[in-house]
């Protein structure tokens, strides 16, 4: 009963989150599922892995609802999307592959350090300088295969790879934003399955996963965070978006010392 509350508590958080500032849950469901796991004895060998798949697991279905939202507005470039479609498939399977042939002592730094960095961001709020330049195929292959790769190895959609690369191309945050949405799609889907197919031996000893994904983990959070979503961006709109910049990289920053520190 105890772990289905956290379960729940972890949804809300990444919900919240997801809706105050538009940034993915993973950054919140990762590191919180990696304490959880931790706790209730998961082989260390492969907390960090149950950690990231189930994150882009919760991921595939919040990320539809975020896309229709943003399609429904017109806010979508799709043609740039489909662009970026290849590089990111490749590199979400790429990531999740070369993420599940790597031990949890080393994944964990990893991700910690890549949270350091996001938070740091957040604070600093340094926004890359937009140029008048398309984006051309090989570019969007490359560009597509980091943020794919990089997405898949620490849990996270991509959203904060994805926005910078394409307000650097001249996208508007708005369409940035709705595009990147769209994108997590993908990566949580490739993601997950290579993740699945990686930890197969592994759901064999128990009921309740699938290969690296925890399924009541991953039933518990998607509940809470599509109720508490939309509660996020309606506080959006009135609270001072510094101060919850402030806060979430905060949080971000406590969470990936705890990781570096454990």
């Amino acid at each position: 009963m105890t772990e289905i509350v956290l379960y729940l508590c972890t949804g809300a958080a990444a919900g919240l989150a997801a809706g105050l500032l538009g940034i993915g849950g993973g950054l919140i469901i990762v590191p919180i599922l990696f304490f959880i796991f931790s706790a209730q004895g998961v082989d260390s060998d492969h907390v960090m892995h149950m950690a990231l798949a189930t994150s882009l697991a919760t991921i595939t279905v919040t990320s539809v609802s975020s896309t229709w939202a943003h399609h429904r507005r017109g806010a979508v470039l799709w043609p740039i999307v489909i662009r970026l479609f290849p590089g990111i498939i490749l590199g979400a399977w790429l990531g999740a592959r070369l993420a599940s042939v790597l031990v949890s002592d080393v994944l964990r730094p990893i991700f910690a350090v890549f949270e350091l960095i996001v938070a740091v961001h957040l604070l600093t709020n340094i926004k890359p300088v937009m140029h008048s330049t398309s984006i051309p195929q090989t570019r969007a292959l490359s560009g597509g295969v980091v943020i794919g790769s990089i997405s898949a190895m620490v849990g996270i959609g991509g959203g904060t790879l994805t926005v910078p690369f394409l307000l650097w191309h001249n996208v508007t945050i708005r369409n940035a934003v709705a595009s990147s949405a769209a994108c997590g799609f993908p990566i949580a889907v490739v993601g997950t399955a290579a993740y699945v197919i990686s930890g197969w031996n592994i759901a064999e000893s128990s009921e309740y996963l699938l290969g690296y994904v925890n399924l009541p983990a991953f039933a518990m959070i998607i509940i809470t965070s599509i109720l508490t979503a939309p509660i996020g961006a309606g506080l959006a709109h009135r609270l001072s978006e510094r101060n919850l910049r402030t806060v979430f990289a905060i949080l971000l920053l406590l969470l990936s010392l705890k990781m570096l520190l454990s």
